[in-house]
């Protein structure tokens, strides 16, 4: 496995999974090139993240155990952080360390006419939980178990025992 890749041999894909037809407004076109695991990385992920107009990527969250970082490389938008909207543009870095509740949530959101284009890079610990503000749903990460739900629907602890 080679250590290197340039850029313009990431091939890009879509983002994250298919959108459902009422979420095709904010989040349809996206895309996403996997780096990490073409030039061996085991401790960080790296992907080269493509917005186009007036899309973004994922719903708005924040991360209990891993840190992001984003650079933008191409275009520009805004990064919704906690209760904050803060433009963005080329050459700009946006760190979003871990933590739990709204205001360590964001989102990257593509305000302009053109693509916007962005490195991501983030530490790979798992398992991951992962909360998503607008809509009150959580998420568990981890190797390949993912489980989505909404905490209003949980169960006792001792149910079913």
């Amino acid at each position: 496995m080679k250590s290197i890749i340039n850029i313009s041999d990431i091939e890009q894909q879509a983002s994250p999974s298919p959108v459902p037809d009422n979420l095709k407004d904010k989040y349809e076109g996206a895309t996403m090139g996997f780096i990490g695991s073409q030039i061996g990385a085991q401790k960080l992920g790296y992907n080269i993240t493509v917005v186009p107009s007036g899309k973004r990527a994922f719903p708005f969250h924040n991360h209990y155990a891993n840190e992001e970082m984003f650079f933008i490389l191409e275009g520009e938008g805004e990064v919704r952080m906690g209760t904050e909207q803060h433009p963005i543009k080329k050459g700009d870095f946006i760190a979003s360390p871990a933590g739990t509740g709204v205001e360590h949530a964001h989102q990257i959101i593509n305000t302009s006419d053109a693509e916007l284009k962005y490195l991501a890079v983030s530490t790979k610990i798992s398992p991951e939980l992962a909360e998503y503000p607008d809509s009150g749903k959580f998420g568990v990460l981890a190797e390949n178990f993912r489980f989505v739900g909404n905490a209003k629907d949980s169960l006792d602890y001792w149910e079913g025992n």
